[in-house]
């Protein structure tokens, strides 16, 4: 379409877009739509259980007063651990666990040192949380 400048002598040619603007709003509701109706919906099947899932046994590190001197003893949920073995056996518990709590107990008398080595340990085989468990009254 042309427009006529002025005196009539000049013109300029402009496009007009509005045709084509048009044109692009259908055919964006057209792909908008389409989808909806005619995509493919893949259904997965969920189990029919009405039983709870089993929560995972927490996991608590107890250290044991093994006298002045010497390294306390460690066990995981009543299973005794060595310190050699105490990481590894971490990373193996934890390893397909979503939360990545653990809980450290201790007697009164064990030293801080080794309380801080059993966290330490704890977050290098992949524990997010440690949280200490103190005496019930």
């Amino acid at each position: 379409m042309s427009r006529a400048l002025g005196d009539g002598k000049t013109s300029n040619s402009e496009m007009n877009v509005t045709p084509l603007i048009d044109v692009l709003l259908v055919l964006l509701i057209i792909f908008m739509v389409l989808p909806h109706h005619f995509g493919e919906r893949a259904e997965i099947p969920q189990a029919q259980t009405n039983e709870p899932a089993p929560t995972p046994e927490p996991v608590v590190i107890q250290l044991g007063d093994n006298g002045f001197g010497n390294a306390p003893t460690l066990k995981i949920n009543h299973d005794q651990v060595g310190w050699e073995a105490l990481e590894i056996r971490m990373r193996d518990i934890f390893e397909n666990r979503l939360e990545r709590i653990a809980f450290l107990k201790g007697d009164p008398e064990i030293d801080f040192q080794y309380v801080a080595e059993v966290i330490d340990m704890a977050h290098h085989a992949g524990v997010d949380h440690v949280g200490l468990l103190g005496e019930r009254d």
